[in-house]
């Protein structure tokens, strides 16, 4: 038996409503399928503006042009992380500062924050590993009595919540992802959410590459001309038309994804009681979207031996990021503190397949794969 780690999801309706963007005549972007996705999201999440973009990565730079990053400024960001994160503040010419995770999870943890706090500091970027929610209430305090800018990085967190607030409404911004490997996927693709109505309104303008061309076709201007600077951030309508057609399957895809996640979780629970791995831990004030199900294993080796033994059974099982302050190019301007619980993660997590169309048999056939190498 052959089982992949991803395999993206088709609910049926894509070449339909890529047919019917053809047929609409309007292939570049904004039109009626890019519409479609930000009301989805507005009236279903009540974000306060989405504009979605042509990855994560630009969405995240986004928020680095909207947060006015200037050369020199500060930003603090978990170390384990993917390197888009990083790189949308370094372009702007951040310093970044490397926060550790959490000793039982790999979110930042929190309260280490403060510590880092100087007087160059400009934001806090948080990362909801694995669709699980960050402490925000201590974060939301700290920036409000410092004066900085919260990011939401939430590629893995769609419809995913903290205290019952959806994730992607609770900082200043947020970036979400729709690469193939995520709950909903374009191919690729990605969302800009806007909170705080200071960015609102130069957040259209960076989409449309600097222009105000937007409002030109609201009919708030005459005419539409070169205003501030930007890119070409916005997607064309096909990967809009695509999105949408995975926007209406929505409950159906994170229901499936949950019963995946909860059957490995019930199933390897006893070898987790028995100390050969972690599981996964859901804090109490987050919810699980079922993004991905982990496992951390006691050392490096343990875990290579790990995916050896599935990999031979036919497994593809893999590790994850590698901490960004040790990465080759970073780890001559990192300042020497030790993070260590995200080398822990970086050198221990081993992520299972978790796909819609993992069958039954198929995931009882990893876990019984799993459970043969521990006898």
């Amino acid at each position: 038996m052959q089982i992949p780690f991803n395999r993206p999801y088709l609910t049926g309706k894509e070449l339909h409503y890529l047919y019917q963007a053809v047929q609409n005549g309007h292939l570049s972007g904004n039109g009626i399928f890019t519409k479609h996705c930000h009301s989805f999201f507005q009236q279903q999440y009540g974000y306060k503006k989405c504009l979605l973009t042509t990855s994560c990565t630009d969405a995240l730079e986004m928020t680095a042009l909207l947060a006015d990053i200037q050369l020199g400024d500060e930003v603090i960001m978990p170390s384990f992380t993917f390197v888009s994160t990083a790189n949308a503040f370094v372009l702007r010419g951040a310093k970044i500062v490397f926060a550790d995770s959490h000793p039982d999870q790999p979110n930042l943890d929190e309260r280490l924050i403060e510590s880092l706090i100087t007087s160059r500091t400009k934001a806090i970027v948080v990362v909801h590993y694995a669709g699980v929610a960050c402490n925000m209430t201590p974060i939301l305090q700290l920036a409000s009595r410092y004066g900085l800018i919260v990011i939401e990085d939430a590629a893995q967190a769609i419809d995913s919540y903290y205290e019952g607030r959806i994730l992607g409404s609770i900082g200043d911004m947020a970036a979400f992802s729709f690469h193939e490997t995520k709950n909903l996927q374009a191919g690729e693709g990605g969302m800009l959410t806007v909170n705080n109505a200071d960015f609102v309104h130069r957040s259209e303008i960076l989409w449309e590459k600097g222009t105000n061309r937007t409002a030109f076709f609201r009919g708030e201007v005459d005419k539409y001309g070169w205003v501030d600077i930007g890119s070409s951030f916005l997607p064309s309508e096909m990967v809009s038309a695509f999105l949408f057609a995975q926007l209406e399957h929505l409950q159906e895809i994170q229901q499936k994804r949950l019963h995946i996640w909860h059957r490995y979780a019930n199933e390897l629970a006893p070898l987790a009681e028995k100390g050969h791995f972690q599981l996964p831990v859901i804090p109490s004030y987050a919810s699980n979207n079922a993004h991905m199900f982990y496992l951390v294993l006691p050392s490096e080796i343990m875990r290579t031996v790990l995916i050896t033994k599935l990999k031979e059974a036919g497994v593809n099982a893999v590790f994850h990021y590698q901490s960004l302050h040790k990465s080759p190019y970073f780890n001559d301007k990192h300042d020497g503190r030790q993070l260590l619980n995200s080398d822990i993660f970086s050198d221990c997590l081993l992520r299972l397949p978790i796909f819609f169309e993992l069958t039954e048999i198929q995931q009882l056939y990893i876990i019984d794969q799993i459970s043969r190498a521990y006898k």
